[in-house]
């Protein structure tokens, strides 16, 4: 594993990886491969948590645990689900970014969530944030399956790929109090300049 990869194994407050229940789930989860484990993981987050907004539900989670207790979140708290899930079986996962008009072809614009898995030496992007007609998401190591296209003049796709959550989102997902807000306040922030949140080294936590 090279050196650059290791804080994409580690664990934080929000990605929680060392959880028991992250862990159980992560456990039984597990696969034969690293690339089967992912698709396992991948498949489970896609469709057995609900995308909040689309389920008509309230609640804002942003903490792996709490999204897996909860069973609802945005894409960023499915994102990390995703990545603790991952990282719980050693696999290095880590987080990065659109920019997407909200709804239609005009602003205002949002910020959404991907994760990008760490397999056969290059990082695969993938959308765990739950299919529905129009979108179809899928795993495929070696290449990017998004549910969104970034075509619209101010839309992109951050190359990035960070091994924690921007603080400013996690401080934005706290401030909201019910999910419908995001309607109409959609999340728009830029990439931070600041260094990533510190991480548990990853010997500690798988």
């Amino acid at each position: 594993m090279p050196n650059h990869i290791a804080p994409y194994l580690g664990a934080c407050d929000v990605i929680d990886a060392s959880h028991p229940h992250i862990q159980q789930l992560a456990q039984r989860l597990r696969a034969a491969t690293p690339s089967q484990t992912a698709l396992e993981c991948f498949n489970w987050v896609r469709d057995e948590i609900a995308h909040c907004l689309d389920a008509g539900r309230d609640e804002v989670s942003c903490i792996a645990s709490d999204v897996l207790a909860l069973g609802t979140s945005f894409c960023y708290g499915k994102s990390h689900l995703l990545v603790a899930l991952l990282r719980a079986n050693g696999i290095a996962a880590g987080l990065c970014y659109q920019r997407l008009t909200f709804a239609g072809t005009n602003p205002p614009f949002c910020l959404h969530g991907l994760v990008a898995v760490w397999l056969n030496g290059a990082w695969t992007r993938c959308d765990p944030r739950g299919n529905k007609p129009g979108i179809d998401a899928q795993f495929t190591v070696g290449q990017d399956n998004l549910a969104f296209a970034h075509t619209m003049p101010g839309e992109c796709l951050y190359p990035d790929i960070y091994a924690a959550p921007w603080p400013e989102l996690v401080a934005a997902l706290a401030g909201l109090k019910q999910a419908s807000q995001f309607r109409w306040l959609p999340i728009d922030l830029l990439p931070p300049t600041l260094s990533p949140l510190p991480f548990v080294p990853a010997a500690a936590e798988i």
